[in-house]
């Protein structure tokens, strides 16, 4: 099954202006021709273990994470990557960048190595090395986009293994007051990930024979990282299944039920994959979507507040098409929203709907099919104006983690979150406080987890990276000073009633 994103070359979406083709063949002809290269090369055997991959993943005003990957040099899996080499891991930091006097390693031999500093002084900045067998790990570059993987100065880029370095950020001010799990782009059912027709080196990624299929894994693993860092709430934004299917949505809806009960712990909405009528391809299946998570009587989008936080979820895609296409509000659906948001424009508000109102800075042409239609967009921008209260609008569908502040409404963050299903593969989690919050991107971290998300890294012939990651740390880990004071500790909610759909 073909990935929903707008994939590379925007095969999927779109069709997308010439001045977005030229800019990204000038950036993507040479790395294509490059990878074409190396699936042919092989490296010289100067070292038993080659360290790669090094990202700061995770950074907060205690804790940073810290991923790489350890490979065989020499060989080769078919798609120019190495195999992996099984050994130790470990980080040396400290706040000088020749006394790196502090460690921190892991309690067992892997390839995938994950390791959390802990501990860290707010506002601080450390300096850090990533080893493996005595080889230094190197980051994954970022070139074409201009991007930093490995922190968030350039201290370090310039040398083989650094060291790096990072600044801690200052914590939101404020008691904490709840924790909210973002996440999108689940594709129950996919079998292939990244898959391009017509463009042969752009191969899409499988599963290992004989291992769980990764939609299912990654959802898991996902639930459960989320639940094991202190989520109250989770919001899924749309493509929760790879096409509609019945059976799909019903193994999503099992695997969310993990994290809780659906209306009060966490909420679903729709993407252009869970699109009505996509079924399983017998006929009309109607609208599974709905059937899976509510009711074919009740509309796809919906509000609720707890604990004096307002969520919005939009459904950005309840209508016909075959998902290509750009995502946009029913008529009433649009003004549904924009009432809501006048009944009291300063009480705290969070918005989460699939399709992204803007796409800047894609390393890919941007087509028509990869944001809200432009009208409606203006359209949400300017009453995100008119509304103070908006503080956030979560977005999947890009599969990318990218921050995003418009002038016309500069206290809203649009924040699109990497997909659940694959590289970087994982989630957002909002920490909210009395004077803030907090948004930082986990990477599901289970072994299998782990594993799938460097062997699809590969996807769009190994430069998915420069899509997906985000260009610097704070892409995928923002902290925003405001006052959310008036808002307390969700508490389940009485089952709500559904918003009456009227008429087209």
């Amino acid at each position: 099954m073909r990935c929903c994103f707008p994939a590379p070359l925007a095969a999927l979406a779109g069709v997308p202006g010439p001045c977005e083709v030229l800019r990204s063949g000038a950036l993507l002809a040479p790395a294509l021709l490059r990878a074409a290269s190396a699936a042919r090369a092989r490296l010289p055997h100067h070292q038993t273990v080659a360290a790669v991959h090094l990202e700061l993943v995770t950074l907060t005003e205690d804790r940073a994470i810290i991923t790489w990957y350890t490979g065989v040099p020499g060989t080769d899996d078919g798609f120019g990557h190495m195999l992996p080499a099984v050994t130790e891991g470990e980080v040396v930091y400290g706040t000088h960048p020749g006394r790196l006097d502090r460690v921190a390693g892991e309690d067992r031999l892997t390839a995938h190595h994950h390791v959390e500093l802990t501990g860290l002084e707010p506002g601080q900045t450390y300096y850090y090395q990533a080893r493996s067998r005595g080889a230094a790990a190197r980051p994954t570059t970022l070139h074409l986009v201009r991007g930093n993987a490995a922190g968030t100065s350039r201290h370090g880029l310039g040398s083989l293994g650094g060291p790096y370095s990072f600044t801690t950020p200052q914590p939101p001010p404020g008691r904490h007051l709840m924790t909210v799990a973002l996440c999108n782009d689940l594709h129950l059912g996919e079998t292939i990930a990244g898959l391009v027709t017509g463009f042969p080196l752009l191969r899409g990624i499988s599963q290992e024979p004989g291992l769980a299929p990764y939609p299912e894994m990654m959802s898991r693993a996902l639930v459960e990282e989320a639940r094991r860092r202190g989520a109250d709430l989770l919001l899924a934004a749309g493509d929760i299944s790879a096409g509609g299917g019945e059976r799909d949505l019903a193994e999503a809806r099992a695997i969310l039920d993990g994290f809780g009960t659906h209306g009060e712990e966490y909420f679903v909405v729709r993407g252009n994959h869970d699109r009505p009528g996509s079924g399983d391809g017998r006929g009309d299946d109607g609208d599974t979507f709905r059937r899976g998570f509510g009711g074919e009587d009740e509309p796809g989008y919906f509000a609720r507040e707890l604990g004096g936080l307002r969520l919005i979820g939009l459904d950005t895609y309840e209508k016909p098409g075959n998902g290509a296409d750009s995502g946009g509000l029913r008529a009433e659906q649009l003004s549904w929203f924009r009432g809501r948001l006048r009944e009291n424009r300063d009480q705290p508000t969070l918005v989460f709907g699939h399709h992204p109102l803007i796409v800047r800075d894609s390393l890919f042409p941007v087509g028509a099919g990869q944001r809200m239609g432009r009208r409606q967009a203006r359209e949400i921008v300017e009453a995100y104006a008119a509304t103070p209260g908006v503080f956030l609008h979560h977005a999947g569908h890009t599969h990318r983690n990218k921050r995003t502040l418009l002038p016309h409404a500069p206290h809203v963050a649009l924040q699109e979150v990497g997909a659940a299903k694959e590289y970087p593969g994982g989630f957002a989690l909002l920490r909210i406080h009395s004077g803030g919050y907090a948004l930082n991107f986990y990477k599901a971290r289970t072994t299998e987890a782990l594993e799938w998300g460097e062997r699809s890294r590969r996807m769009a012939a190994g430069l998915w990276p420069h899509h997906a990651l985000g260009r610097s740390v704070t892409d995928r880990n923002s902290i925003v000073f405001r006052d959310l004071s008036g808002l307390t500790h969700p508490t389940p909610p009485p089952p709500a009633t559904a918003v009456p759909e009227l008429p087209a």
